[in-house]
């Protein structure tokens, strides 16, 4: 199982990124997926989930409303498209397969800062 995040950046409050997850080593298409998130000095937070039609999304309160997950089964693909970041959106964003994270990739770091 290998996941592989990208997409993330410096913005600035308000703005927009679309977060990407390459997955490989298991049935993409047959999996719920997640995504996680962890900022400095907190626990790793479960941010979205999607089921593997692609049609029942999850969202954490703090996320809710600003942020939209989805997926293309075909290429084993996820994606998180994040919009009117905020400071507290500051992490390192993972995505998973399971639901405590543990087989989370490596992230990519999502800043955002004024």
């Amino acid at each position: 199982v290998q996941m592989v995040e990208s997409g993330g950046g410096l913005v600035e409050p308000g703005d927009s990124l679309k977060l990407t997850c390459v997955a490989s080593g298991f049935d993409f298409s047959l999996s719920y997926m997640y995504w996680f998130r962890e900022a400095p000095g907190k626990d790793l937070e479960r941010v979205s989930g999607l089921n593997a039609e692609g049609t029942i999304p999850y969202y954490s309160n703090s996320v809710k409303g600003r942020f939209t997950i989805s997926r293309n089964n075909a290429q084993k693909m996820l994606y998180l498209q994040l919009n009117s970041l905020k400071t507290e959106d500051t992490a390192t964003y993972y995505c998973a397969k399971d639901y405590v994270g543990a087989t989370r990739g490596p992230g990519t770091q999502v800043t955002v800062s004024s």
